[in-house]
């Protein structure tokens, strides 16, 4: 049985009038303007989407695209031109980095300000405070005046407090890409517990690999409008073929029409077509499961529909989560392909040792311009499994050699005296 929504977008859609001068607007409302002086520019259009409780649900898409205006108008901090926005409890949003915070005031303060505007007690404001200010690990800094922080020390303490005020909904604009990796790491277990607890997020970010790895859902938006939902990892899937289309000179309404295919999403200018790729072992039969260690062949059958000078072929391994663990093409690999006329076919092959750990994963395939842009790209078309007897933590298996030695009592304590000496001498 599904959850109960907590957020409901019912038709929602933001418009913002834009005025060539400033006079323009002085004179569209004077008594006998005769025509408007404005353009429309629309954020959004119609927008409908209905997000569950305990749900983390992730916005896609260019600059641009209306991301930011959808999540500030769930908080309120806009107000949509047309539709409406049902929100069951309390929110917390980080939607700007500083948001709310006075810069002449130390960061205790800007804390206490915050948690009572999101509408804590005193009481459970200071029980919060001690993990608010372990979260944010600025040190002494939460002492100085906000004005003094660098940006990540900015948004370090703004997450930190919007996080622990108890939220039943949390949304983040863009926050982790200013943390370090430590506080990055220490942000998604937060997501996790989060979720765990049935706390709705809703984020947007830039990082697709985050989207793929914290999302149950992913929205992609384009010019303010809703062009896919789903499943993340075809989500992005779909997202990172609008950005190549550009260049492949598909025409990005098309691109927007198509549906994506059950199992993988495809596009490309149609230059090549990747007819055929095979998963082979040693012997060359076609396998769907590989052993740790052993080595593989990937074949790739492409048919050329017109001549291409500098041909290249990738390949992508993404794991069950749709994570990307490996990827490789030709340029890369320093391997120069020769010119195909149209009507040849290329058979390119990759050979590798297997050093995954035990998961299932898909196979992304490519034909590509020079450029970088797709011919005929192929997301997930080949599915395998991976055997490892060992119970190996990560993406992949790295070579590893392990020593080891029992340092004697002795050899720690002339270690000791040696230190000890040291700092005795004088300098």
């Amino acid at each position: 049985m599904p959850e109960p929504a907590v957020i409901e977008l019912q038709d929602i859609s933001k418009t913002y009038p834009l005025y060539r001068r400033p006079m323009d607007r002085l004179l569209e409302i004077l008594p006998g303007a005769s025509a408007a002086r404005h353009a429309d520019f629309h954020a959004l259009h119609s927008i409908s989407l209905s997000i569950g409780k305990g749900e983390v649900a992730a916005f896609v898409g260019p600059n641009g695209s209306g991301k930011s205006t959808l999540l500030q108008i769930v908080c309120g901090v806009l107000q949509p031109t047309t539709g409406r926005v049902l929100t069951k409890g309390r929110i917390a949003s980080l939607l700007e980095l500083g948001a709310g915070f006075n810069p002449e005031l130390t960061g205790v303060e800007n804390v206490w300000i915050n948690a009572e505007v999101m509408g804590l007690s005193r009481k459970e404001i200071a029980a919060a405070f001690p993990h608010i200010e372990a979260f944010a690990g600025i040190g002494e800094f939460i002492h100085r005046p906000v004005k003094e922080y660098s940006s990540g020390m900015y948004v370090r303490l703004a997450f930190a407090t919007a996080i622990h005020v108890e939220p039943d909904i949390l949304i983040v604009d863009e926050a982790l890409a200013v943390g370090d990796a430590v506080f990055s790491n220490r942000c998604i277990r937060k997501f996790e517990e989060f979720r765990a607890k049935g706390v709705t997020i809703l984020f947007v970010s830039h990082d697709l690999g985050l989207v793929k790895q914290l999302a149950d859902r992913a929205w992609f938006l384009h010019r303010g409008e809703l062009i896919a939902t789903g499943n993340p990892s075809d989500v992005v899937n779909r997202y990172i073929g609008m950005v190549l289309a550009p260049e492949t000179g598909v025409e990005a309404g098309a691109l927007e029409r198509e549906a994506p295919a059950e199992h993988s999403f495809r596009h490309g200018d149609g230059r090549s077509v990747v007819e055929r790729v095979e998963l082979l072992d040693s012997l060359g039969n076609e396998i769907r499961l590989v052993t740790a260690g052993e080595r593989v062949l990937v074949r790739v059958t492409i048919r050329f529909a017109a001549r291409v000078e500098e041909p290249m072929v990738g390949i992508l391994i993404r794991n069950r989560n749709g994570m990307d663990v490996f990827g490789i093409n030709t340029r890369v690999a320093g391997v120069t392909i020769p010119p195909v006329s149209a009507g040849g076919v290329l058979q390119c092959e990759f050979a590798l040792v297997c050093r995954l750990p035990r998961n299932e994963y898909t196979l992304t395939v490519a034909s590509q311009n020079p450029d970088g842009s797709s011919q005929d790209w192929r997301d997930d078309l080949l599915s395998f499994a991976v055997a490892n007897p060992r119970e190996i933590a990560g993406l992949v298996e790295l070579e590893t050699e392990i020593t080891h030695r029992v340092v004697r009592e002795i050899e720690i304590a002339a270690v000791r005296e040696h230190t000890q000496d040291l700092e005795a001498t004088p300098e």
